[in-house]
């Protein structure tokens, strides 16, 4: 993995510091709040508010100014450049957790991913109200610049898990894998978008399981995750790369360490192909056929 020059890893901080700074201002207040998929899809909920939109625009021309040969990708203003094969490029989310800043909960976060050849050499999760920042390379993780590190559980009956929420999980595959990995942890939680993957750099965590997620959403999280001590791949064990997303579909998993990642990933492989009601409801039309074509041959 390339080296991050300290010239990057030095701006990726200034990046972090000039969004907080937007997003404080807004902090609590009474923003207007519209749904960015309105066009597209009336029953969409996908919140964005001006401080979204502002602070992800201050980050963008900060790079344009120092670096305009580096490529971004935004969740606010698309893309510049291709992140895939650029020597270096920016993934910004600078509100990860919309819902919950609109609510005035202050377990969102600004990411800030560093690619190189569509690899994430650096990552940042930054929580400007709590004045609370993770930053990791793959050998590195800091909290607040002192270094840190996850847990060393490595049991799924002692681990706890997180998912922003059991909505993002589509029905049928997704929900199954999700039940059965969740059903075998101590405690299931919600609620804490990327916050959750820096309660796990720092040991306070032990998985979190998400799915329907874009590159925006989980890039900066994986240096973060992985200087740590931790691992974090999609659900077939794949590296989380931009080039890999179309592969990965959205769905990660995160863990302390290879041991719980090793069993994680294994319960997911192992949900029911059908769910029980599912299964009960086959099981009964069989039985009602075999019942069936055994009444219409003893008629004959």
């Amino acid at each position: 993995m390339a080296e991050v020059p300290a010239d990057l890893s030095a701006f990726a901080d200034e990046l972090a510091d000039a969004a907080g700074a937007v997003i404080r201002k807004y902090w609590r207040t009474r923003v207007e709040v519209i749904s960015k998929d309105a066009r597209l899809d009336v029953f969409a909920d996908e919140p964005v508010t001006i401080a979204d939109r502002e602070s992800e625009r201050v980050m963008r021309d900060m790079i344009e100014q120092r670096y305009p040969a580096h490529a971004i990708l935004g969740e606010e203003h698309g893309a510049k450049g291709d992140g895939r094969t650029s020597e270096w490029a920016w993934v910004l989310d600078p509100v990860d957790g919309t819902k919950s800043f609109i609510t005035g909960k202050p377990l969102f976060g600004t990411l800030i991913a560093l690619l190189n050849y569509g690899k994430p050499v650096l990552g940042v999760i930054d929580q400007c109200v709590l004045k609370e920042r993770w930053k990791g390379t793959s050998t590195k993780t800091t909290f607040n610049g002192r270094p840190c590190s996850t847990d060393d559980c490595t049991s799924l009956q002692e681990a706890m898990v997180y998912a922003t929420t059991p909505e993002m999980f589509a029905p049928g595959l997704e929900t199954r894998a999700w039940n059965y990995l969740s059903s075998r942890c101590k405690r299931a939680l919600y609620g804490c978008d990327c916050y959750a993957y820096g309660l796990c750099a720092s040991g306070s965590v032990q998985l979190v399981c998400e799915a329907d997620l874009m590159p925006y959403d989980y890039l900066a999280v994986v240096p973060v995750v992985l200087g740590a001590g931790g691992v974090m791949t999609d659900w077939e064990g794949r590296p989380l790369t931009l080039p890999n997303h179309d592969l990965s579909k959205g769905r990660v998993l995160c863990a302390a360490n290879s041991k719980l990642h090793s069993e994680a990933l294994a319960a997911l492989r192992k949900a029911p192909p059908f769910s029980r009601a599912a299964r009960d409801a086959f099981l009964l039309g069989v039985a009602c056929g075999v019942a069936a074509m055994a009444f219409l041959r003893g008629r004959k």
